[in-house]
């Protein structure tokens, strides 16, 4: 059978967030141990467990049809691929960091220096757009130990909260960009009805995990005040109550606003206010 393939990461905490993905859009799969195979059973898509840096350059090559992959990676491989979709996890900031005594305050000061890198693509097309030209030492892992070791005078690596870099007495020179983990798909695009199923699926679940259902109660004579406060993902919906001069609303919010509009809903006069949490969606 012709199924549309599906790249995946094969280990590790991408590969966890990506199964959860997955699972959430309603594509059930059973893999065996250490099995580099997996057929989804809702839809005519078989998944393939894949290193994460070799995710881009197989989509590009149309070994895949889509993958789930890092979008610094994605950068990194510099290959023609389609992104389809921003999947809201594994979210960090690829940066240039020098010890904490080091006399540098801007890339431009790197010109010469050793920088020890996960990254080289990334990191050469960032220093030339500063005039500098550095040795680069392409590493695969253990990057932030590099300037302690002697063999790099900077490192560019992933940074999340800064802890190891602490650690390792290094400092943040700036940032080159911010990344996460996104689906993208072959230029070819084959099987185009099944491969847009997938993704509108996915989408459902990242915005489902950005929205919570904020439910409440307030005087009729305060709801215009209210829908300012919960305008919604297009408008609220309200209903009338048996009393004529209450009503009751519906409405998305975004999660991370929920506990703040919550407080100002109370501050209103609006009673009953409930959140409920949005598994999977349609907008």
């Amino acid at each position: 059978m012709n199924n549309l393939r599906i790249g995946v990461p094969s280990k590790g905490r991408l590969s966890e967030q990506a199964a959860e993905l997955l699972r959430q859009a309603g594509l059930s799969f059973r893999r065996q141990e250490r099995s580099l195979f997996a057929r989804v059973g809702e839809l005519p898509v078989d998944l393939t467990f894949l290193r994460p840096d070799d995710i881009p350059v197989l989509c590009a090559e149309g070994a895949i049809d889509l993958g789930i992959t890092g979008s610094d990676l994605v950068g990194e491989a510099e290959v023609e691929v389609e992104t389809r979709l921003a999947l809201g996890v594994g979210r960090c900031r690829l940066s240039v960091c020098v010890p904490e005594d080091a006399a540098i305050d801007r890339p431009s000061q790197l010109d010469g220096c050793r920088v020890a890198t996960s990254f080289p693509r990334t990191t050469q097309r960032f220093l030339a757009a500063h005039q500098a030209t550095a040795h680069l030492v392409p590493l695969s892992g253990s990057v932030e130990v590099m300037v302690a070791l002697g063999v790099a005078d900077a490192i560019v690596d992933l940074v999340e909260t800064g802890s190891t870099l602490a650690a390792n007495q290094l400092r943040v020179l700036t940032d080159i960009g911010q990344y996460e983990t996104v689906l993208i798909q072959n230029t070819q695009r084959r099987q185009p009805e099944v491969a847009d199923r997938v993704v509108r699926r996915l989408e459902g679940v990242v915005i489902a995990r950005s929205y919570s259902l904020l439910e409440y109660n307030v005087p009729r004579d305060k709801l215009a005040e209210a829908e300012r406060i919960t305008p919604g993902f297009d408008s609220p919906t309200v209903n009338a109550l048996e009393d004529p001069q209450w009503c009751a609303v519906r409405v998305m919010v975004r999660r991370k606003d929920v506990i703040e509009v919550m407080e100002r809903l109370d501050a209103l006069g609006a009673s009953a206010i409930l959140e409920t949490q949005i598994n999977n969606c349609r907008l």
